[in-house]
């Protein structure tokens, strides 16, 4: 089986008039280093990295692993022009990274079919493991449970994130030891780990990281009344950071504490002032 476990931030992009702020990116990647997550998951939804071109992508990956050892580091791999995500891959790899994290194809929806023959395609191109994401409402198609199934037993396939929505999938998936299982739903993260889920990707841990290392750490040392206590103190935070399309959110958290700018491409909008003002009342605690 891989090393996912614990908690991994799929860390946000900063950009500053337009640019990737690698000034900004670097101050941000060293704050979470020192709050012990687990790895950092580089170019995901979260890091807008639909909004990025394949170089400045890569630009991005190279930055990180200027600073984060390479066993820590999960790139996202995404697209629907199967040939590109090919040949994408292929420069991806000529880095030394931890994984590939890949979404099915968006937009497209190809059938059960289809979707095996992508992942054994992608997998069997890949020189590292890869995390299959499964993300029904970003893609637009939804796995049967018995083809997803299928798909993780391909020996690269290590480790799934787990945004499906469907408790009886997320069981089968834990119960076949084929996989290991991250949680992808932050607010569902206490009891993912509490099922046995290794882990979380969890953009909200971007803000009071500590307290989800605390959280993975009390689960994982059988502390549930304390994980509990750590998760209902979490909510209030992780509801608001969805309030809105992520990551606007969590970028203008980010911003409170100085860390980076809140800008985001269009067509994504900066936080709202309603939820600057619920972030001000939720997420500084001992800031």
């Amino acid at each position: 089986m891989s090393s996912f476990q614990g908690i991994w931030v799929p860390v946000v992009t900063p950009f500053h008039d337009g640019a990737i702020d690698f000034i900004g990116l670097r101050r941000l990647v060293s704050h979470l280093l020192e709050k012990h997550v687990a790895g950092i998951m580089v170019c995901t939804t979260t890091g807008e990295a639909a909004s990025l071109s394949r170089e400045e992508q890569l630009a991005v990956l190279d930055a990180v692993l200027q600073l984060v050892p390479a066993q820590r580091v999960v790139m996202g791999l995404a697209g629907n022009n199967q040939r590109e995500l090919l040949q994408f891959q292929s420069e991806i790899l000529k880095r030394a990274v931890a994984g590939l994290l890949v979404p099915a194809p968006s937009y497209i929806r190809p059938s059960q079919a289809g979707l095996e023959a992508f992942f054994r395609t992608v997998a069997d191109a890949s020189s590292v493991p890869v995390i299959l994401y499964d993300i029904p409402y970003r893609t637009g198609v939804t796995f049967e449970q018995a083809i997803l199934l299928n798909i993780v037993k391909h020996t690269r396939i290590v480790a799934i994130k787990d945004c499906g929505g469907n408790l009886a999938t997320t069981l089968a998936l834990l119960a076949s030891g084929d996989v290991e299982v991250l949680c992808g739903e932050d607010l569902q993260i206490f009891n993912a780990l509490c099922l046995g889920a290794t882990g979380a990707i969890a953009a909200s841990a971007h803000v009071h990281t500590e307290d989800f290392v605390a959280l993975y750490q009390q689960v994982r040392d059988n502390q549930l009344s304390e994980a509990r206590a750590t998760f209902f103190r979490l909510m209030p935070l992780i509801n608001t950071l969805f309030m809105e399309p992520n990551p606007s959110p969590v970028k203008a958290a980010l911003a409170m504490q100085g860390l980076i700018a809140s800008e985001l491409r269009a067509p994504m909008q900066t936080a709202s002032t309603g939820v600057i003002e619920r972030l001000q009342q939720v997420s500084m605690r001992g800031v």
